[in-house]
């Protein structure tokens, strides 16, 4: 069925190639764009993230992922540094709204702008989250289908890194037209007002964010009393209570960077294949992350390196094969 929409959408794609001329030669007809003209089975993605020349956070480390599971995906980068931010000294650029919204507007121009998935994470300043609610609307007025996976990156374990009036905005005018929300513990708090102190209170923050718009929620980790584990929660209509499973998760001891974005990328390629079964989504999208941490880890030792002395960049390209074909290590327990 997905195949047959987008290779509908596609065909004016297929007969309005640009004329080129090249010198004195004859005309001759630009190429179609296969990734309109023969869709994937699994869809197509803009993912608008970070980006660093060096490492795996952002779009580093959610495209190639994204690919492997068979997704054609468009990265947009809001900014692009040579290195991430917990390094001594970094350089680079920082996109704004309006540049984003020419990014859009000459792949509207060019009728490029037909998505199955939108997905972001970092954003640094209420002017750019405002604009990338302007490309929802858009995206939605050629695919009315879109879904829109959003990871509210704002802070971490009590700490918050972005301006607090990204808050309100989040609540007010993002939560209403996402479809899926992968916060962490201490973002599932601000956006609910709830403080999660216990299973019954991470389940509960499920349903209020459900209630403001996403039918699929994950918060990715909790921590209570030494602890960890993810809830996720899907309410697949409105008058019925959301099916609600855990994942619990072995606590490594290190610090990685990139692996919110890996995890966010892991669950739309995961949930779109089984939009039915978030907690079967959930299980391959934790077997794959746990896999490529423990081999980062082993990696790290294996070159003499004190794991807990720095933050750590995952060994991506060294574990496709996880990413790819995870042994489903992890099971969900749902919850009554």
């Amino acid at each position: 069925m997905l195949h047959s929409l987008l290779a509908g959408r596609a065909k004016s794609v297929i007969f309005c190639w640009s004329e080129l001329k090249v010198g004195s030669r004859k005309t001759v007809m630009a190429p179609p764009i296969l990734s309109l003209a023969l869709p994937s089975e699994t869809g197509r993605v803009l993912s608008i993230q970070s980006h660093t020349v060096q490492g795996y956070v952002g779009n580093k480390s959610a495209v190639f992922p994204l690919q492997l599971l068979g997704y054609d995906v468009d990265p947009i980068n809001s900014v692009q540094f040579s290195n991430h931010t917990g390094y001594p000294t970094f350089r680079g650029q920082v996109l704004n709204g309006q540049q984003l919204w020419e990014l859009i507007e000459g792949l509207e121009a060019n009728d490029l702008l037909y998505y199955t998935h939108l997905l972001t994470g970092y954003i640094g300043s209420v002017s750019f989250l405002n604009t990338v609610l302007e490309v929802v609307d858009k995206l939605r007025t050629i695919n009315p289908n879109l879904t829109y996976v959003c990871d509210p990156v704002m802070g971490d374990e009590g700490k918050l890194y972005v301006p607090e009036e990204l808050i309100s905005v989040y609540r007010e005018k993002v939560l209403p037209v996402a479809s899926m929300l992968t916060p962490n513990q201490f973002e599932a708090e601000l956006l609910t007002g709830l403080r999660i102190c216990s299973e019954e209170d991470g389940r509960e923050a499920c349903k209020m964010l459900h209630a403001t718009g996403p039918s699929k929620v994950v918060i990715t980790s909790i921590n209570i009393e030494g602890n960890l584990f993810l809830i996720g929660s899907h309410k697949k209509d409105k008058d019925n209570s959301p099916e609600q499973f855990k994942i619990v998760i072995p606590k490594i001891p290190a610090y990685f960077t990139g692996t919110g974005d890996l995890m966010t990328a892991l669950f739309l390629g995961w949930s779109n294949k089984y939009p039915n079964n978030l907690d079967r989504a959930a299980e391959l999208a934790v077997s794959s992350l746990q896999a490529l941490l423990q081999r980062t880890l082993n990696d790290y030792l294996r070159a003499g390196y004190d794991p807990q002395t720095s933050s750590l960049e995952i060994r991506l390209i060294q574990s496709q094969d996880d990413i790819r074909n995870p042994q489903l290590k992890f099971k969900a327990e749902k919850y009554n």
